[in-house]
């Protein structure tokens, strides 16, 4: 058996509903940790813009809130919904609540941080917002940390929308 793809984890939508990131296949993805409560929420501005300026050329951002970061996240998924759409007029896929390190931590974060490392060679997600960016091909690309604003990575993904 072939080793797992990007496309093969199963994950659940907002409304808990299984499904795979395999309706993304051949689109450039940027996958995101997020949270309500954080100081980097006003980000979620960023990634929409992000997202609807590039959605037409293959882009898609998909959120998984988390609330391990000092419980950045108490809301259920439907208030996360609510919450992201009102304030900041979401329209990327969000996902159910998942954590992202330790023992529960969901498959799909345990391969993003196997396949791009952190500072120093480190797996562990250091807090909300940080970025995982996806190539057309399903390769983790780069690693960002929750500092680095959407804006200041719009250049690479215009580079991996440009090599088709």
């Amino acid at each position: 058996m072939s080793s797992p793809t990007i496309y093969d984890f199963d994950v659940l939508d907002l409304h808990k509903e299984k499904t795979t990131l395999s309706p993304y296949k051949g689109k450039v993805m940027l996958i995101v940790n997020t949270a309500s409560g954080c100081g980097f929420t006003p980000q979620f501005e960023g990634l929409e813009k992000l997202y609807k300026n590039h959605k037409h050329q293959g882009f898609v951002v998909l959120g998984f809130p988390c609330n391990q970061f000092a419980a950045q996240e108490p809301l259920s998924e439907a208030g996360i919904e609510n919450f992201c759409r009102v304030n900041y007029g979401v329209t990327f896929p969000m996902f159910a609540k998942i954590d992202v390190n330790g023992a529960n931590s969901h498959p799909l974060y345990r391969y993003l941080k196997q396949n791009a490392l952190g500072v120093l060679g480190s797996e562990i997600i250091k807090w909300n917002f940080t970025k995982f960016l996806i190539d057309r091909e399903g390769k983790v690309v780069r690693r960002y940390a929750p500092s680095t604003t959407p804006e200041s990575i719009e250049a690479d993904i215009q580079k991996l929308l440009d090599s088709k």
